[in-house]
């Protein structure tokens, strides 16, 4: 089915369904409870999970497959963003072309920047990527202000011409995006007792580009493009001395990659139709990065499951305070209370990078192949508990 293996279809369908029932899985605690703070299902945080597992898939087709390790990843996803908002602009509201607009400004960048950068290998190939990042950082910020408009950042306005759609509302306000004519801000709320679920055209829409994005990536995977850029990856020397020019496969996954980011960046501006120069620092590159290690680097659900770890502390993890420490601590004693809080202040709150370091540096030493790793070998101690379960029932089973 659709050209997948079984394995590789139960894992789309497990993801798939992940993605569509997330707003009830990202909701376990009523919202009137104390842990209601831990609850991530609101359309912002769920749009951001599957926008940035967009990223980290298709930064995994470069560093997974490749062994290309690019610190400027980030400079596709600001431009895709730029893209974006520029198609809302002069165009139309919509959606759709913007995000293909994006998608082909940031195919044509990478090809640029990975025809240069991939005349080096290793760290200087990363060099050089993180060197064009921050020059196109540079430039947006303050070279290209008609263009970008500089560190106030590209945002829609009442004068914009938008061909193709109206300027203003009729009550004079500024059009929202949508996608032939239904608003992406748009949501339904879903009560069911003291649990509330909000369903947003928003989320779905991303949810339904990652799947595809995800399903691409796998037959990239399976394909002999995939088999290549494992083989590049293994020994490129040994595949220049079998004649075979590992260049035009390393520059395809290069683009391929960025055109990955330039989707991601395009939705973002779909959801918040502004575009900044932020977009494009060292900080974003290298948070793709820590996704794609996290999760698992070379895996096919990895890069998702790292983004939305580091996207729930980042979000969720970090607004827990002294207070909040203080009121979970409370029927301690005094002293007992206040030294605890005062430990995990340092983690929590403000520190939650502090958190996720310590969660990284844990499994980058223990479980080098991410959290996919300790998944498998969660499953490997449960089929041998099994098996030795059944060995033992076969022993003790009297001979007939």
């Amino acid at each position: 089915m659709f050209g997948l293996e079984k394995k590789d279809l139960n894992l789309l369908i497990i993801v798939a369904l992940l993605t569509m029932l997330a707003p009830f899985i990202l909701n376990p605690f009523p919202t009137d409870s104390a842990l209601a703070q831990f609850n991530a299902g609101y359309p912002d945080l769920m749009q951001r999970f599957v926008i940035y597992g967009i990223f980290a898939i298709g930064f995994n087709i470069l560093f997974g497959l490749t062994g290309y390790l690019s610190f400027g990843h980030a400079a596709f996803l600001g431009v895709g963003s730029y893209s974006a908002v520029w198609m809302f602009k002069l165009l139309s509201m919509n959606v759709l072309p913007a995000l293909v607009l994006s998608v082909i400004i940031a195919g044509a960048f990478s090809w640029l920047i990975g025809f240069i950068s991939l005349r080096r290998t290793g760290i200087y190939f990363s060099i050089l990527t993180l060197a064009f990042a921050q020059m196109s950082f540079a430039l947006a910020y303050s070279v290209l202000t008609p263009i970008t408009n500089g560190e106030t950042g590209l945002q829609i306005t009442l004068d914009d011409p938008r061909i193709l759609g109206m300027s203003a509302t009729a009550d004079g306000s500024i059009p929202v995006t949508n996608i032939f004519g239904l608003e992406m801000r748009a949501a339904t709320d879903l009560v069911i007792g003291p649990w509330s679920f909000t369903f947003s055209v928003g989320y779905y829409l991303c949810a339904l580009v990652m799947l595809v994005a995800f399903y691409l990536s796998i037959r990239i995977f399976r394909s002999p493009f995939g088999m290549m850029l494992r083989a590049i990856k293994s020994n490129q020397t040994r595949m220049n001395y079998t004649g075979l020019n590992p260049k035009p496969y390393t520059l395809a996954a290069f683009v391929i990659s960025g055109m990955y980011a330039g989707l991601a960046g395009g939705l973002l501006a779909c959801m918040d139709p502004l575009a900044g120069a932020e977009r494009m620092q060292w900080t974003a590159s290298g948070e793709v990065v820590l996704m794609t290690i996290l999760g698992g680097a070379g895996t096919l659900i990895g890069p998702v499951l790292g983004a939305g770890m580091i996207k729930y502390f980042e979000n969720i993890f970090s607004k827990i305070n002294e207070a909040t420490l203080h009121s979970w601590f409370d029927v301690l004693p005094d002293p007992m209370e206040n030294g605890l809080v005062w430990v995990l202040e340092h983690f929590v709150g403000a520190g939650w990078h502090l958190t996720l370091g310590v969660i990284f540096m844990l499994v980058v030493t223990f479980l080098p192949g991410g959290l996919v790793e300790g998944g498998q070998r969660i499953g490997r101690l449960f089929n041998r508990t099994k098996a030795a379960k059944d060995d033992e029932s076969a022993a003790t089973k009297p001979a007939e």
